[in-house]
């Protein structure tokens, strides 16, 4: 079975309202899906930012110790931390 290969982007965005929404995780085929898809949830926002994150391939073989360690610490943050 061939499954269509998608990616996920995160947006920042600027709301209508002046509002600033951080990590926006979206799923689409390419960055111009992504953001379509964006933009009829979020009518009129502004895109601050947009990045493609990587998505991990479902896992095979046994849980690792490694697996578990990076299933609690949670996944690296997107937005840069100043």
């Amino acid at each position: 079975m061939y499954l269509s290969p998608t990616a996920k982007y995160g947006f920042r965005i600027r709301t209508r309202s002046g509002a600033v929404v951080d990590n926006l995780l979206i799923f689409g085929k390419d960055e111009s899906d992504a953001e379509r898809k964006l933009r009829q949830i979020y009518l009129g926002c502004e895109i601050l930012e947009a990045k493609r994150l990587l998505i991990q391939a479902p896992r095979t073989g046994p849980v690792t110790f490694e697996d578990v360690v990076d299933l609690i610490s949670g996944p690296p943050s997107i937005w840069p931390t100043d």
